[in-house]
């Protein structure tokens, strides 16, 4: 009774679907302007599909990704014709006469799911399941059959049907987060679409229908079946021939599924950021949050730059970098095996000198990815670290001074502020060169009081500090004393102007390109020339004066240069080491992330000889 009742709605719903052809049908006549307002009024945007990030080392070696999904998507053009017959054949074989969707296959599976009381027997178009896909949810409910239906039809007017095609076919799922026949046989098989046989394309072919029935990860023989189900249907449709068939079923298939690239969580988390920079920069947006005036607007401009780098991520990137995996394993394993147990933490950054780029990054130890990454994201006073930036150089840039100027060391009050020396020695007329070797508090600030603290601070402009304001502004701020702090990255970025003078920011990041290797963005920087030959020359022999006679005594040669600037906070919170050789320049932070002495750590020189391990090739 029930069969028989389901089958007469059936037969009356016929006149309604035909009616409802003839009304979409006739809606195509009509003026200009109602087919426009039709168009405003169902927007089939395109859905956020978001593709993979690739990075790859300055060997052009890929070392990490960032997908949630797998794909890989091809043009239409690219693909072959077998390709796409394998698919329009089992799929929808009126695919290029119809208007989206087919009136006598919906009415021959109205009639069947009738009869048997279900809802099973499917009639929907390649359109429609791009529709399906994109704008509706999977239940089988008549009511959204007939929107889909609508939408098909919406969707033939306003995309070609090479388009669709296309769109089905990146699109369609197949099972393990992999969307799209390209994203399938980079997953499946490693290799790229074109670069696949027909077996094997019939074989990824064979999953969509049901990616948990035919997983060849679990159900191989399944999806075997199935393609050789499918490669049948080409010869009846007389596609391939018999003996094509019997070559592709017979090919072979070998599986090598793809393995998430997860290496140096350290350097790719960092490139993450980076790229968001390098986004911000390039389109001016950057510039709009430099101008923001109040909290709320950098608050506003800062979500701006956060969701453009989402949508330019969101398209699939290849990201170049000047990683040396050689270099950033080495340190990792150096200073994770220094530091240990015992609760400790590090954060370190290397720069390349003759690229000026950023090679190595150390986070942390026990670093996991997302972590708080310590080479770039702690920010910490620098303790004697900051005075050959904010101190000695500006003192040489101000006037004929040299490393063996003599220089007034003795005890200075300044409106209430008087610092003391380690250990509270005292001393008198020394050379810039012993005041520096071992780090005399009493003589950086009297440096910086004649050389102005506004003069000073300028000179720290060109490196953008992020955290450095003007309430650091004081005498203080010779020795360390900063209110926030710098991060390891930023000293060493700065400390690269000892080099020779001139100083541009160093990356991580070559350039930026699309999945099909077009470049995007890359940075375009102008060197800035920061000091002069002769306070480059001052500071560089100060430095290496540091660590054959001062507080760096311990630090490691391994080139003809080495040299370094130590510095440590009250009650040896923080451990700083500053310096370069002939190869790199790097700064290394070792402390607590809750800011505790450590003055035994201190009195090991771990933070000598991690900078030691960071100077290694």
């Amino acid at each position: 009774m029930r069969q028989l009742l389901g089958l007469l709605i059936t037969i009356a719903c016929v006149p309604l679907l035909l009616f409802i052809q003839n009304k979409i049908q006739a809606e195509a006549v009509q003026t200009e302007t109602l087919h426009e307002n039709i168009r405003e009024a169902v927007q089939l945007q395109a859905p956020v599909i978001v593709a993979p990030v690739q990075m790859k080392d300055r060997y052009g070696q890929m070392f990490a990704e960032e997908y949630v999904e797998w794909r890989r998507p091809t043009d239409l053009k690219d693909m072959t014709f077998f390709t796409r017959q394998l698919f329009l054949q089992s799929e929808d074989r009126t695919f290029y006469e119809h208007r989206g969707y087919d009136i006598a296959a919906i009415i021959r599976a109205f009639t069947i799911n009738a009869a048997a009381d279900d809802k099973r027997q499917g009639a929907s178009t390649i359109t429609q399941q791009v529709v399906r896909m994109r704008y509706l949810t999977t239940e089988k409910t008549y009511e959204r059959k007939f929107k889909e239906l609508f939408l098909a039809a919406e969707l033939e007017k306003q995309s070609s049907k090479d388009d669709i095609l296309e769109m089905y076919l990146n699109e369609m799922y197949f099972g393990h987060r992999v969307y799209g026949l390209g994203g399938a046989a980079t997953y499946y098989f490693s290799k790229p679409l074109e670069k696949l046989n027909e077996g094997e394309i019939a074989f990824l072919a064979a999953i969509p229908n049901n990616p948990a029935l035919y997983d060849p990860l679990k159900h191989f023989d399944r999806t075997k079946e199935r393609q050789e189900r499918l490669l049948n249907v080409l010869v009846k449709q007389q596609i391939i021939t018999e003996e094509q068939y019997e070559e592709y079923i017979h090919l072979p298939i070998r599986l090598h599924v793809k393995k998430k690239e997860q290496d140096f969580p350290m350097y790719s988390s960092y490139v993450l950021d980076e790229l968001k920079q390098l986004i911000a920069r390039s389109e001016g947006l950057e510039a709009s949050l430099a101008k923001s005036k109040t909290p709320e607007e950098k608050q506003r401009w800062q979500q701006v730059i956060t969701q453009r780098a989402n949508e330019i991520t969101g398209q699939g990137l290849i990201i170049e970098t000047a990683l040396n995996p050689t270099k950033q394993q080495h340190d990792e394993n150096r200073l994770s095996a220094l530091i240990g147990n015992r609760g400790v933490q590090a954060g370190a950054a290397i720069i390349d000198n003759n690229t000026r780029e950023i090679v190595s990054l150390y986070a942390g130890a026990g670093y996991k990815k997302t972590d708080f990454n310590r080479s770039y994201q702690a920010v910490r006073q620098p303790g004697s670290a900051i005075k050959p930036l904010l101190v000695y150089a500006p003192f040489f840039e101000s006037g004929p001074f040299h490393a063996d100027t003599p220089i007034n060391s003795s005890n200075i009050c300044i409106q209430g502020y008087c610092p003391r020396n380690f250990g509270n020695y005292q001393f008198g007329t020394t050379s810039i060169r012993e005041a520096f070797t071992n780090s005399y508090n009493t003589t950086a600030v009297r440096l910086l009081q004649r050389v102005g603290i506004e003069q000073a601070f300028a000179y720290l402009k060109p490196f953008h500090f992020q955290h450095v304001s003007e309430d650091d502004y004081s005498y203080p701020a010779a020795l360390g004393g900063f209110s926030k702090g710098v991060t390891p990255l930023e000293l060493a970025s700065a400390t690269t102007s000892f080099l020779d003078g001139m100083y541009s920011p160093p990356h991580a990041i070559r350039a930026v390109k699309d999945l099909d290797g077009n470049l995007l963005y890359k940075w375009d920087e102008s060197p800035k020339n920061i000091w002069s030959g002769s306070t480059v020359k001052s500071i560089r022999s100060l430095m290496q004066d540091v660590v054959r006679n001062g507080t760096g005594k311990g630090i490691t040669y391994s080139t003809n240069y080495t040299g370094a600037k130590t510095g440590t906070t009250d009650a040896f919170k923080d451990l700083w080491v500053i310096g370069m050789n002939d190869h790199y320049t790097s700064a290394v932070w070792i402390g607590y992330d809750k800011p505790t002495p450590i003055p035994a750590i201190r009195d090991q020189k771990l933070h000598l000889r991690a900078f030691s391990a960071t100077m290694r090739e």
